[in-house]
């Protein structure tokens, strides 16, 4: 059985996830990056994006992570984001309607709309749309 790291997930608002993985899968700023125990340690900024993680028994997990940053270690991944919400905690409609909404305001022309703003709500709608189908 593979060797277990300590995984905590930690926004503003609450702990998110504090467990044993197996594997921890990260969307860096750099590019998507995988940890085992013993990994050298590091430290780095973190996309808007789905990680995953398989949980002690081996159960793939997925959460969505908005940004924030990862430090690793070579026995624990401690993820500091703006927000992140498992798989479960998703509400399906809700990031529906984000995507509509901020798809409404790309098509929008005029110089009122923030479009740097709306594409990050229309990258996290999208993700967490993809991981609720998962």
């Amino acid at each position: 059985m593979a060797e277990k790291l300590i995984l905590e997930v930690v926004t503003p608002q609450k702990a998110v996830v504090s467990e044993e993985a197996q594997i921890v899968v990260a969307p860096g700023s750099e590019g998507e990056f995988g940890v085992l125990k013993g990994h050298t340690t590091f430290l780095t900024s973190l996309n808007i994006g789905t990680m995953r993680y398989e949980d002690a028994s081996g159960k793939e997990r997925y959460l969505f992570v908005n940004g924030g940053f990862a430090e690793v270690l070579p026995d624990k991944v401690t993820i500091l984001a703006e927000s992140a919400e498992r798989r479960k905690d998703i509400d399906l409609d809700r990031a529906e309607e984000a995507r509509q909404r901020a798809e409404k305001r790309l098509a929008d022309q005029s110089e009122k709309v923030d479009i740097a703003r709306a594409e990050a709500a229309l990258r996290r709608a999208v993700h967490r749309i993809s991981i609720k189908n998962i």
